[in-house]
């Protein structure tokens, strides 16, 4: 199974029988997501003044064509009452993809969930949410504006996870929604806004694949649980080094089985003690083994949200650092091998 690596600079592939890096792809364009559908690989490109951009390639990377991007309509002069008519119609990123069968789904920034049932010849954008009177409330956390960067798939049922902005349901494909993420708090609201699951800050969204009643998230202010479908959460709180951090992946196969990235805290981004480790429990949260083996000490490593990633045996893991480091562990992180110090920024690895 490749691995995908998303960077400030381009994509890389490497080949699971190779541990090589290939050669870069998109090379000095930054690619914030990236995803592996079927027999396609689908790369996102943020231009910056060019625009986003989107390709896809049928044949491994061999060749990429672009295809639409996803599109905000043209904003009304009178928005839908009750919501936000200070956010900007119109594409800044695409933060995610996720797909089944013929169907994409781009989470992007501000805030808008798009589909295609085309392999992205063209994008729908799902007004069901972004009509939501409660986005009004929604607000950026670390970008200027809020984005969904997770989007978690069973069918029908459709999960999301909003930078500040929540956590949402659709039981019928994104007909309707209903505000989930009950439980979980934020510390860095005033009192009367703590419990308020709209306004959440989860940092990533992770469903187990075989059980997919069970949700991982790393949250602004902790790592949290789900086992009733994201309705309701529990704050796990033997999390350690820290509870701080960004990204989580769920082992495909055990619920209880998630990893974690943490670092120092929101004012300190950086490894507590210098020292990169993962964070991995095996039996629910209450307990974690804190793996730092063939990781480096004296690192200031960050993990993006994307930056962690899991394959569909549950045995490898890789993850990313925003200081270009490359790490490959293929015994559910007991050891890690570094693959590269010298890539680029990562902003998202992918097994596909």
């Amino acid at each position: 199974m490749p691995l995908y690596v998303g960077t400030r600079k381009g994509l890389f592939i490497i080949d699971e029988g190779r541990r090589a890096i290939g050669r870069p792809h998109f090379l000095g364009d930054p690619v914030s997501a990236v995803l592996a559908q079927g027999a396609s690989i689908y790369a996102a490109l943020n231009l910056g003044h060019f625009g986003v951009k989107l390709h896809r390639s049928d044949n491994r990377g061999d060749s990429w064509t672009e295809v639409a991007a996803p599109a905000y309509p043209p904003k009304p002069a009178s928005p839908p009452e009750g919501t936000d008519d200070k956010v900007p119609w119109k594409l800044v990123q695409i933060w995610t993809l996720e797909g089944a069968g013929q169907d994409l789904w781009a989470g992007t920034i501000p805030g808008g969930l798009f589909h295609s049932n085309d392999r992205g010849a063209s994008w729908t954008l799902v007004r069901s949410l972004w009509d939501r009177k409660e986005r009004a409330e929604w607000f950026g956390g670390g970008y200027d504006q809020p984005g969904i960067h997770s989007v978690c798939l069973n069918g029908k049922q459709i999960t999301i996870a909003i930078s500040c902005g929540g956590t949402w349901r659709s039981a019928d494909g994104g007909a309707s929604w209903q505000l989930a993420g009950k439980g979980m708090y934020a510390e860095f609201m005033p009192p009367e806004q703590r419990d308020n699951p709209n306004i959440q800050d989860v940092h990533r969204l992770a469903q187990c694949a075989s059980q997919p009643d069970v949700f991982w998230a790393q949250h602004h202010n902790g790592v949290f649980r789900s086992v009733d479908g994201a309705a309701r959460f529990a704050e796990i709180s033997a999390i350690a080094p820290s509870k701080f951090g960004f990204a989580v992946a769920v082992h495909p196969k055990n619920p209880d089985t998630a990893w974690f990235v943490p670092a120092v805290k929101d004012e300190c981004r950086v490894p507590v003690d210098a020292k990169l480790v993962v964070a991995r429990t095996r039996d629910g949260g209450k307990s974690f083994a804190v793996l730092r083996k063939g990781l480096p000490e004296n690192a200031y490593d960050l993990v993006y949200r994307h930056g962690l990633d899991v394959d569909a045996s549950g045995e490898r893991l890789a993850f990313g650092s925003t200081t270009g480091g490359l790490w490959l562990s293929e015994d559910q992180g007991d050891s890690w091998r570094c693959l590269s110090q010298h890539l680029p920024p990562i902003h998202c690895v992918r097994f596909g």
